[in-house]
């Protein structure tokens, strides 16, 4: 019965949980315009408590590996590698986009033959979205996205499309078919990532500590300050 500590710091939602044989045993989370670096280690000593287990007791801990927030995920990542390396436990990496449909599932019961289409705003019209079923299989891998009035048209044509995530809201005007279903408030939480840290840690699927990086799926742009754009 694994104990594993949950890091879901890919959007604005700074989320920390236990798992404990794949259920979320606690969970402390706050949605307030990407605040992780001053809340994650107090979320973590939050769970920890609420657990009654102490550090030296988890086996492993998962950490939401993209895409996301460039910023978001590198704290995320560099946590969990900085309590994997002085425990001498492993790391896990979960796909942002499937521990949301995840979190989906968890709060949605939808037909068998519907498909998911998780989305995170990625600025103007881009989104990372892919596509799953309801058993999380990946029938469309992540990619960055620019939606116009074609987007998804075809699949949508044969499939229901359950569109949810912080970047969905801003498609609604342009994906317009009568298959397309939008959901609001599914954010991403430390408790998606629960079952499927589990199912990697039952097959023994970590990721490199040592060279192990976010999946960012797009390069880093750095954006020049308003005090140095105004320097002569």
């Amino acid at each position: 019965m694994a104990k594993i500590l949950c890091i879901e710091t890919a959007t604005s939602v700074s989320s920390v949980g236990v798992s404990i044989d794949g259920q979320i045993n606690s969970i402390a989370e706050t949605n307030s315009d990407f605040s992780h670096s001053e809340k994650l280690s107090i979320f973590i000593q939050t769970v920890l408590k609420k657990t009654k287990i102490t550090a030296n007791e988890i086996d492993a801990v998962a950490v939401s590996n993209g895409p996301g927030s460039y910023t978001g995920l590198r704290i995320g990542v560099s946590t969990a590698k900085g309590i994997c390396f002085a425990l001498g436990i492993p790391i896990i990496a979960i796909d942002t986009l499937l521990a949301l449909s995840n979190s989906f599932c968890l709060q949605n019961k939808i037909d068998k033959n519907d498909l998911l289409c998780p989305m995170i705003d990625a600025r103007r019209m881009e989104v990372y979205a892919a596509i799953h079923n309801n058993n999380l299989t990946i029938i469309e891998n992540t990619t960055a996205k620019i939606i116009d009035n074609k987007s998804y048209s075809e699949i949508l044509e044969k499939n229901v499309v359950h569109f949810f995530g912080n970047g969905s809201d801003k498609c609604q005007t342009e994906i317009t078919n009568k298959n397309a279903i939008f959901h609001s408030g599914i954010n991403s939480s430390s408790k998606g990532l629960a079952k499927l840290a589990e199912e990697k840690y039952q097959k023994q699927e970590f990721a490199d500590l040592a060279y192990m990086e976010p999946f960012y799926l797009k390069p880093f742009v750095a954006i020049p300050s308003k005090k140095q754009l105004f320097k002569s």
